[in-house]
């Protein structure tokens, strides 16, 4: 039966979350809130918080850098999933994923389906791996960000979480790297 195993010690991860918005401040930041106090309130620490409008170029600038920082762990941005002209999120992020994260995304919809219907097929939430980063595309709406984070990332990015979580494979992410680049 999958659950915490209360016996193993949780390990904080650094978490940054990125807006992708043409119109709002931090303070009007409803959905990048909603993750920033989730995150804490589960014992992790907020590394970083920004907000980029919706350009590939700014989006891509801004996680580009904190994939490079050894001290982010793990990417969560918010907006731009839709399927308008400035919605521009995986594209700007899809490239630069090593590998891609297909149930992410399967697992979201079937949790956004549950509360909105079909209208959960105008999102194009995903998730992908970048060197040891996690990185999660969600839309931005905050019940999309609560959905995401309390049915998926809340147990994938703790420790304790069994049968498997994320946390546990950190270690081994970068082993490509070390052996020489996988081939297809």
């Amino acid at each position: 039966m999958p659950g915490i195993d209360d016996t193993l010690p949780f390990i904080p991860l650094g978490i940054a979350v990125l807006t992708i918005s043409d119109t709002r401040s931090l303070d009007e930041d409803r959905s990048g809130t909603t993750l920033a106090e989730r995150l804490t309130s589960a014992g992790h620490r907020l590394a970083d918080r920004a907000i980029v409008t919706d350009d590939v170029d700014a989006i891509r600038g801004a996680v580009q850098g904190w994939i490079a920082d050894s001290t982010i762990d793990v990417v969560i941005t918010t907006g731009g999933t839709g399927f308008t002209g400035r919605d521009v999120t995986p594209e700007a992020i899809e490239p630069l994923f090593d590998k891609r994260m297909e149930g992410f995304s399967a697992v979201f919809h079937r949790i956004s389906y549950d509360k909105i219907g079909t209208s959960t097929i105008q999102s194009r939430a995903t998730a992908g791996v970048s060197g040891t980063t996690f990185i999660f595309v969600l839309p931005g709406s905050p019940g999309a960000c609560k959905d995401a984070w309390d049915g998926i990332l809340s147990t994938q990015l703790d420790y304790r979480y069994r049968p498997c979580n994320f946390v546990e494979i950190m270690p081994r992410l970068d082993e490509h790297l070390k052996r020489g680049k996988l081939r297809g």
